[in-house]
């Protein structure tokens, strides 16, 4: 049954109205990823009173800067993690059913340059088809050279013998976070972006709340919640080490910091390098790592990189290997190769890999992709590790923890297997293919309604209008040119240039939405950063 969509609370002034009143919260979370808006969700879906802080815009960090994949892992399965990748398989069907407008089906090829590769992957393959059973979301194919050209004519055919063809998801990150942001408040929960965790709260030695900061306007508000969850993704030791230093002297342990930082880079080309509605998998590089070429909103993603990084900036820029890497790692396997020239956008995500306690390594690819659930002295629960696909896996593991250390009591057990979000329309409601450029089909249902405000026929460049802006604002939680452009609309991610030629435009509708700065020059700066590769 379709979520019955209703104006929602988030007019910032509004929101901080509510912010403000005395009242104690079950939970507080914070951090508005994808893991603090899931447990957002599951704990609201519930029946808790929750309220979630986000020191920048929902999704600004790694939860906007995947591959757009949702995926069991099949490197995961090379490495012998069955647990993981069973796991990751049922999430991904569930994700698929619950937000069929932003998370589909996508086919791809492994195409094999050795006589080997499409029996020795295929069999992986089928066993990755094995293990999904009825989750499966189509039969793995062992291809034919000529068939593989067929369904992937832009692939290197120099020495190609043949391939495989195998399913997994693709999504749109930033607006499932959206999507889980408005789903979240409208089963009651509070949510606000631009509000940071400054500090935390105690009675007695226990964790009793936080202190927040509206970073719009430096206003301090204090939040009394039973149970502080801490789901920052990379940025969860600040908030560690807040909590032990405020109680040593109580006995707590020291804190070593848990998280190993892996920077992940993706390049962005237009379609015309893929050539068509598949992906491109190369199971092993030159250096063991494994290589996409997804098709996206009408471009093609290529990357991704796995590497150490020691700082936690929010917006690292590549490094100059990386990009040679794959685009050098591209010319291989496709029969035209993307140049510098070529690139419409590079952006670097960082994964929260866990790092096992004692482990100084740089080895951040032999580092788990599990998730990890911590309780501190005081009762601060952290949660980080793990992966988009399995987001609700882990909320619903992160409140059992939580409800198993009396942080919170028991009530009904998780609902967020079944739980449509926002826009997901009927079942069977028609979607348009994530491959096509951006456009209405990000709403879902919610067409009519954006159609609905002033601007709807005004369009700003392809697939973009005055209306989607409107909604941005008055739906979304949009503040900034940035929230629009480059988590609303996804242009900054698929092109900066043309992005940035409409900062100005967007801007104009923001004040007249919000009353509030648009930070046109901030984003103008921003998508200069995104066009930038290193020398």
């Amino acid at each position: 049954m379709a979520i019955e969509t209703q104006p929602l609370l988030t007019r910032r002034g509004e929101l901080m109205a509510r912010l403000s009143e005395a009242r104690q919260y079950d939970i507080a979370v914070v951090g508005g990823g994808s893991t603090g808006l899931g447990v957002a969700l599951d704990a609201a879906a519930r029946g808790f009173s929750v309220v979630l802080v986000e020191s920048h815009d929902f999704a600004k960090g790694t939860s906007s800067r995947s591959t757009k994949l949702v995926h069991g892992g099949v490197r995961y399965l090379a490495q012998g993690n069955i647990a993981l990748v069973r796991e990751a398989l049922q999430e991904r069907t569930t994700l698929l059913s619950n937000a069929p407008h932003l998370a589909q089906p996508l086919a791809f090829i492994m195409p094999s340059y050795k006589w080997w590769e499409t029996p020795f992957y295929g069999l992986g393959l089928k066993m990755y088809d094995l293990l999904a059973g009825k989750a499966g979301l189509g039969k793995t194919e062992f291809l034919s050279r000529a068939e593989t050209l067929a369904l992937l004519p832009t692939a290197q055919p120099e020495s190609l013998v043949g391939g495989v063809k195998y399913w997994d998801g693709q999504f749109n990150d930033a607006r499932l976070a959206l999507a889980l942001a408005r789903t979240a408040a409208l089963h009651g929960a509070l949510l606000l972006n631009y509000c940071r965790a400054a500090d935390l709260l105690y009675e007695g030695g226990k964790l009793a709340g936080l202190v927040c900061e509206d970073t719009l306007t430096g206003q301090p508000y204090r939040i009394n919640a039973r149970c502080v969850i801490n789901a920052a993704g990379v940025w969860v030791d600040e908030l560690r080490q807040k909590d032990a230093a405020a109680n040593e002297a109580d006995g707590a342990h020291p804190t070593k910091p848990m998280v190993a930082p892996s920077q992940g880079v993706h390049i962005v080309v237009d379609r015309e390098f893929l050539g068509a509605d598949v992906g491109l998998m190369v199971p092993k590089t030159a250096d063991g790592r494994v290589l996409f070429a997804v098709p996206w909103l009408g471009k093609v993603i290529l990357g991704t990189t796995d590497t150490p990084r020691h700082d936690l900036a929010r917006e690292p820029l590549p490094f100059k290997e990386e990009v040679d890497f794959i685009l050098n790692e591209s010319a291989r396997y496709l029969r035209r190769a993307p140049v510098r020239a070529d690139v419409k956008s590079v952006w670097v995500g960082l994964r929260p890999l866990v790092k096992p306690q004692g482990e100084d390594g740089d080895n951040t690819k032999g580092l788990s992709r599990e998730h990890t659930v911590l309780v501190s002295h005081s009762g601060l629960v952290t949660v980080t590790g793990g992966k988009w696909t399995t987001y609700r896996a882990m909320a619903e593991d992160v409140l059992n923890v939580c409800i198993q250390n009396a942080l919170i009591e028991k009530r009904k057990e998780g609902t967020t297997a079944h739980l449509k979000l926002v826009g997901s329309g009927p079942p069977g409601m028609k979607t348009t293919s994530i491959c096509q450029p951006p456009g209405l089909h990000s709403y879902g249902d919610e067409q009519s309604q954006v159609m609905s405000l002033p601007g709807a026929h005004v369009a700003l460049c392809e697939g973009v209008t005055e209306a989607m802006v409107r909604f941005a604002a008055r739906y979304e939680y949009a503040i900034t040119v940035e929230d629009v452009l480059a988590r609303r609309m996804r242009l900054l991610f698929l092109d900066a240039r043309l992005a940035n030629s409409l900062a100005a435009q967007v801007g104009e509708i923001l004040v007249h939405e919000t009353g509030l700065d648009p930070q046109v020059e901030a984003f103008s700066e921003l998508a200069q950063h995104y066009l930038r590769l290193p020398e």
